[in-house]
């Protein structure tokens, strides 16, 4: 990986350049309606390391919920784990299953999430886990996780406990002692709901149990896993119910300024996206304690991250709550060098990628070069507008960034070629190639220019490396349903299918 995290890389020594794949953990085969950290996630690591690659990209790790559409990207918590990712075979192996219990699961489909059918059965399984763990007695591992992550922890179960007893109501509408945490009602609300809270804790250690395992292969294999976490938060979460200070609220707890994007080519009226807005300043006097708990914490989970919406960091878009579109906004200055001095402080590399997509003005990359962050190059935007001056074309694509033939916020290669490319676009990318090729080969050509880039990292989709349609999608911005879905089947991870990408990964100087 380029910039400062280079020095993760300490057995690769003059070589820089090195490859990985993108798909999320739910993405993986399963019996159990979603892709887990069971023997799929242990494969595709052992699949990884055989054709050469050096990283597995994933996507937030942080709980999904129907709520906020499933989405990685919006969570009740910036700092718990996703608990639909535990696997139940493991489970079975810590003893907090039987076998017989997992025997049998639900007919589920083999290439998406069905999430309602999923969440239904893993919780009927968490339940009998979480009444066989309260039956065996005392865990000195359990004991020591809930110490260790009592910061964060404490809370985020009681809100999942509340939020419960409460029908599922957003915290600004729970009652009053309760929104604005009265020391005497929660604890009352804590013996209470103690069952509950103590589900959850159970939960997270057991999700923390099996990352370890997991994160303990990929060290052994030598993959790097680069983690993701967004730049907002959630309103409907732990972290603003149980930090309001650190967020732009009013005396009811409500957002008074909430994020979005400023109309530009793609939208007249911007993109509203309703995340409450940081109090910076308060941030500052806490010397940006909750940022580095929160960096520190994403960092125990994997190698190295991708920072969502960089250029939230240098300034950010704020548009007063109520409006119903994001024209009415401004531009606010943010004091991202300062939060990233600080939390570069005492370590020996910050490793970030930054998110640098769309539109980013002078000062957002001069802050990257400062601290030697690589941002991000998609071929798919390459083929827009002048291409000899696009720097997401393969040929103007610098050593410091990460290229990708696209994202999980994008179309698959071929499924955009075959539906939203025009024929201008189509002439274009023949001619850049050199020759003219059928849709099913067009993804091929795609991984092989990122492969070659000057890049010293490129990052394929396993959609692309497979040259799945649109069918494979795994996002579609601003639409809720139908996303955060798409699965490989059983049978796309056979032997031998990354065997042309591991071709390239060694003759383009990779492995």
């Amino acid at each position: 990986m380029p910039g400062c995290v280079c020095c993760l890389r300490g057995e690769r020594g003059m070589n820089r350049r090195g490859s990985g794949v993108l798909l999320h953990i739910t993405s993986l085969p399963s019996a159990y309606g979603i892709g887990d950290l069971g023997h799929a996630a242990q494969r595709f690591l052992e699949i990884l390391a055989d054709s050469g690659q050096r990283y597995w990209q994933i996507l937030p790790l942080n709980p999904t919920f129907p709520a906020f559409g499933n989405s990685p990207y919006q969570s009740n918590s910036a700092f718990a784990g996703n608990t639909w990712l535990i696997s139940p075979e493991q489970m079975v192996a810590d003893g907090f299953l039987d076998a017989a219990e997992i025997a049998e699961p639900p007919s589920f489909p083999v290439d998406r999430v069905d999430y309602p059918r999923m969440i239904g059965y893993k919780n009927t399984l968490f339940d009998l886990g979480f009444e066989r763990f309260m039956e065996q007695g005392s865990d000195p591992r359990y004991e020591e996780f809930v110490a260790e992550n009592a910061p964060w922890l404490d809370d985020y179960a009681l809100f999942v406990a509340l939020k419960e007893h409460f029908g599922g109501r957003a915290w600004g509408d729970w009652p009053v002692a309760v929104r604005d945490r009265e020391r005497e009602t929660l604890r009352n609300y804590a013996t209470e709901l103690a069952d509950r809270i103590w589900r959850e804790k159970f939960l997270q250690y057991v999700f923390d149990r099996q990352w370890k395992r997991f994160k303990e292969l990929s060290r052994a294999l030598r993959i790097q896993v680069v983690g993701d976490i967004p730049f907002y938060i959630t309103y409907d979460s732990a972290d603003t119910w149980s930090n309001p200070e650190l967020f732009k609220l009013d005396e009811q707890k409500r957002p008074t300024v909430v994020a979005g994007v400023p109309p530009d080519l793609f939208s007249e009226t911007g993109q509203l996206w309703g995340n409450p807005v940081y109090r910076w300043e308060t941030h500052r006097e806490q010397r940006f304690s909750w940022w580095e708990s929160r960096i520190e914490r994403a960092l125990s989970l994997v190698d190295m991250l991708r920072l969502d919406h960089f250029r939230g960091f240098v300034q950010y878009w704020e548009v007063p709550a109520g409006d119903a579109t994001a024209q009415n906004g401004r531009w606010v200055d943010a004091p991202g060098r300062e939060l990233l001095t600080h939390l570069a402080r005492g370590r020996a590399c910050l490793p970030i990628i930054a998110e640098d997509l769309g539109y980013i003005t002078p000062d957002v990359h001069a802050m990257m070069a400062m601290f030697g962050f690589p941002g991000m190059r998609v071929l798919l935007f390459g083929f827009e507008g002048e291409i000899a001056e696009n720097l997401n074309a393969p040929h103007n694509i610098g050593q410091n960034c990460v290229a990708y033939t696209g994202t999980h916020d994008n179309n698959t290669v071929r499924g955009w070629f075959e539906h939203e490319t025009t024929d201008y676009q189509k002439d274009l990318l023949f001619r850049y190639i050199g020759r003219a090729v059928s849709a099913d080969r067009v993804p091929g050509v795609f991984v092989r220019l990122a492969m070659l880039s000057p890049a010293e990292t490129a990052i394929i989709p396993m959609q692309d490396i497979l040259g799945l349609g649109q069918e494979a999608r795994m996002n579609r911005p601003a639409t809720t349903k139908g996303n955060w879905e798409w699965r490989l089947r059983p049978d796309q991870m056979r032997d031998g299918v990354m065997q042309e990408f591991a071709g390239m990964t060694e003759i383009y100087g990779r492995r």
